[in-house]
């Protein structure tokens, strides 16, 4: 026997909601639905519930008597309309439409039912079960759907049971919980009762005050969530509802009543477009001195294209620059604001810093930086993301509300999505900035957020506003000496290989070496023979072909990237203005875009010379400094190894000592080979080298390598109890953390996948010694670039490159410039060896290297 299909419609929430976020008012709109819903699917049955008018929701729900009166008026109509058609309309006295419908559900369900509930009212997906799904009907851009809620969905989309969800509907309100929020917690404690009894469990001192502050409203709204499935009401399935009925319904005319509705107010409705003056300086007086606010100054193409300013949850403007409301004018009062704030939030506060002049001492705080050293792993710091990760909010980005357009374009094409996405800007940071401030607290980075990451934003946009000078002609004599070089390379490799073909083609190049060449080694995929970089440099040794094909990708890469690519980038004043990140790395380095100026190939020399092309202003010279060693000298320093410490304090060379304690040889009898293999393996420790990467690099086997490994820790055993601790502390923790308090989460220690758990080792070795590395070369470029501009000296920071500054000396302050680099650096950080600068002054970045 088939199950009877059943529909059963809330008509008292559809019909409240009709009026709001649906296409059509009242009965109308009601007729629609349920039409789109019975042309979805067949129903054998079809029941409309209603409120009972004691019920008292309602009441509550309209406090305005004309918006309840003409409710209870359209209500009327479409009851007698559905009574007309002999449709059964279901009341029961004390008790609301929901509890009506799941009441009919589990006495459907019982007697053999396939139930489909059509409401508004969330709290019904407590009611899904294997045959009974709940429809809410949605608004999307192709018009009117249904969501269907089924128990698969509902554990997908809320990682819950059904009969779990009245707790979340219970915790989620506007006290800051939001419903990702109560899902977890329910998830973690089961009932809202379990939570109150086990406060203390609470990490999150936000989330324990708020439940402490509104418990007498959560536990009101916990009864409200309730469904009583007691109502004694039945179906008459006798009233079978046949197809002449539901064209009944379809022609039907119901005329909505016109009454006015209260719809509460949704956020972008307290966003405000300003464009008249006299509006714009009132707005201004209301930031007085030690105010707290939220501000975006949107920078496109050198120029101001709007100001945002949010003062409160009602009070967030977006100043539209007009003929009396000057982008000049809107720049200096949004500096005027920051200045005398007590406290103040911006995203992205490096690229506003060309027209807010503000300096580190100001009350300003970046929350994409604050949410970056919170999280390091994700992509994007934009207002959205901290929305979604510390307000709970879901909010539209960027791309959703305006596209690709650029501002400026966009408040002139489609001004009202425009402003809502820069409102959300100063919204997102002002609604941010205590929860900011109270995890960076908790999680122990408030003085690394505080000392090093927002000084060093106006240390890289001071850097980024000086530029580095290129040398056109230089750039292009360079370029040609490439082409030619690579023109050479072509035809040796081609004499070599005994063949012409495409070099660039991967599938034509692992042909030729590994078919036709028959060189052993050849990885074959699906697409063809692998020749990434590291299968070629295995076989360079012993293949000539293979060692100009390397070089010949080199010079490939340097022509397109440096030599053809840097022109484009080079100014009206002959500089590169490149861009420097600090919320990219996991490990907390910098790093550099448009163009990339840290990844200048050094495997040749002629790779080393596009530093050529690099050149001070005239009347200038490049002062050149870099940490010798930085991350082993950090390791020997948060390892404590003794022996380690003593062979830095010798100040000899630490690579031949190692090879000289390893070995077990004299140090004035340490061969070339020792050396490079004791290299190998320091820096290798550092990175979390294993015995199967030693033997890569070094060509040796996998025992010689591991043998080594088990050599170096027996020479320095402090550096592994060192590494050993930090694995076991960070799978204890989930991150691991740098000396500066940097954390870097490790999630893939937790990983079921062997792969996966060894490079989250290494990740956990790694990245308290690369962070701890990082830190100090940000610590001495905030100290160089302040004490350049404190001792009034005209030479200014124009590149950083890992543990390297190049600094644009005058050469008049070329001597004093030298001093400040090395004390400044050496003493950036206290370690228990000395960090060593090496300095060299040139006329171009290569000669000072």
């Amino acid at each position: 026997m088939s199950r009877k299909k059943i529909v059963l419609v809330d008509g008292s929430s559809m019909l409240r909601n009709a009026f709001y976020g649906l296409p059509s008012n009242g009965a109308k709109g009601i007729q629609s639905l349920i039409m789109k819903l019975l042309e979805e699917k067949g129903a054998d049955y079809l029941a409309v519930a209603f409120d009972s008018e004691t019920e008292g929701i309602r009441k509550e729900m309209y406090k305005n008597t004309a918006v309840y009166d003409g409710l209870i008026k359209e209500e009327e109509r479409l009851r007698e309309a559905l009574l007309t058609l002999d449709i059964p309309v279901v009341k029961k006295e004390g008790y609301a439409s929901s509890d009506i419908l799941a009441s009919l559900a589990k006495r459907c369900q019982e007697e053999d039912g396939e139930i489909v509930i059509l409401s508004e009212e969330r709290k019904l997906l407590q009611t899904v079960e294997e045959h009974v799904t709940l429809k809410i009907p949605v608004v999307r851009e192709e018009g009117l759907e249904f969501q269907p809620y089924t128990t698969e969905l509902i554990q997908e989309e809320f990682g819950l049971e059904p009969e779990d969800l009245k707790g979340v509907f219970a915790l989620a309100g506007p006290w800051g919980i939001g419903e990702k929020t109560a899902c977890q917690l329910i998830r973690e404690h089961h009932s809202v009762e379990n939570i109150y009894n086990h406060m203390e469990s609470i990490e999150s001192q936000r989330i324990r005050e708020a439940l402490t502050g509104n418990q007498e409203a959560i536990r009101r709204k916990e009864e409200l969530a309730a469904l009583h499935r007691d109502c004694d009401v039945h179906l008459d399935y006798t009233k079978t509802l046949e197809q002449a009925e539901i064209q009944k319904i379809i022609d039907m005319d119901f005329v909505p009543a016109a009454f006015p509705g209260e719809e509460e107010p949704s956020l972008e409705s307290s966003f405000r477009a300003v464009t008249d003056l006299s509006e714009a300086e009132a707005i201004f007086l209301k930031c007085g001195e030690g105010c707290r606010l939220g501000l975006q100054l949107v920078v496109e193409d050198k120029a101001v294209s709007a100001l945002s300013l949010c003062l409160s949850e009602t009070e967030c403007y977006c100043f539209i620059p007009q003929a009396a409301l000057k982008p000049e004018y809107l720049a200096e009062k949004a500096e005027e604001i920051c200045k005398r704030a007590g406290q103040a939030a911006v995203i992205h506060l490096k690229s506003q810093l060309a027209f807010l002049k503000l300096t580190p001492e100001s009350p300003v705080i970046d929350a994409g930086v604050a949410g970056y050293l919170l999280n390091p792993l994700k992509d994007s710091y934009e207002y959205n993301d901290l929305a979604e990760d510390y307000l709970d909010l879901s909010v539209p980005s960027k791309t959703e509300l305006i596209g690709k357009s650029s501002f400026k374009r966009a408040l002139e094409e489609n001004r009202e999505k425009a402003v809502s996405c820069i409102c959300y800007m100063s919204y997102v940071a002002l609604k941010c900035h205590d929860l900011l401030r109270e995890s960076l607290e908790k999680a122990g980075m408030d003085k690394l957020f505080y000392e090093i990451e927002m000084p060093l934003t106006y240390s890289l946009f001071h850097m980024e506003e000086a530029g580095i000078r290129v040398e056109k002609d230089r750039l292009k004599e360079y370029g040609d000496r490439l082409k030619v070089r690579i023109a050479e390379l072509e035809q040796k490799i081609y004499e070599e290989t005994g063949e012409t073909f495409n070099i660039n083609s991967p599938k034509q190049l692992g042909e030729v070496l590994f078919d036709r060449m028959k060189i052993p080694g050849g990885k074959k995929t699906k697409t063809g023979y692998s020749t990434a970089a590291d299968v070629l440099e295995k076989l360079a040794p012993d293949w000539p072909a293979v060692n100009l094909i390397l070089d010949y990708r080199q010079l490939t890469k340097l022509n397109s990237t440096y030599a053809d690519g840097l022109a484009a980038y080079i100014g009206p004043d002959e500089r590169i203005h490149g861009t420097f990140n600090q919320t990219i790395t996991a490990t907390g380095r910098i790093s550099s875009t448009e163009p990339n100026l840290q990844n200048i190939p050094v495997r040749m020399e002629l790779g080393r010379e596009i530093r050529k092309v690099f050149v001070p202003q005239a009347g200038c010279l490049f002062v050149d400094a870099d940490y010798s060693q930085i991350e082993l000298r950090v390791l020997a320093h948060m390892s404590g190894d003794q022996r380690l410490i003593g062979a830095y304090r010798q100040a000899e060379d630490i690579h031949a000592i190692t090879a000289s304690q390893v070995f077990h040889v004299p140090l004035d009898e340490v061969t070339p080979l020792q050396r490079r293999n004791a290299k190998a393996v320091n820096f290798g420790i550092v990175y979390g080298i294993s015995s199967f990467g030693l033997s890569e690099g070094l060509s040796i086997t996998r025992k010689e390598a591991s043998e080594y490994i088990s050599k170096y820790f027996e020479t320095y055993p402090g550096v592994k109890s060192f590494l050993d601790g930090l694995v076991a502390e960070a799978k204890e923790q989930g991150y691991a953390v740098s000396m500066f308090g940097r954390r870097r989460p490790v999630p893939e220690l937790k990983s079921s996948n062997f792969m996966q758990r060894s490079f989250g080792e290494r990740v956990a070795m790694n990245s308290p010694i690369q962070g701890t590395a990082a830190d100090i070369i940000k610590i001495a470029m905030i100290r160089v670039d302040t004490a350049l501009r404190k001792q009034g000296l005209r030479s200014r920071i124009v590149l950083q490159v890992h543990d390297e500054l190049l600094i644009e000396a005058y050469q008049d302050e070329v001597d004093k410039v030298k001093e400040l680099l090395a004390e400044e650096m050496k003493h950036a950080a206290d370690l228990a060896v000395s960090l060593e600068v090496e300095a060299n002054v040139g006329d171009s970045w290569f000669d000072a290297k």
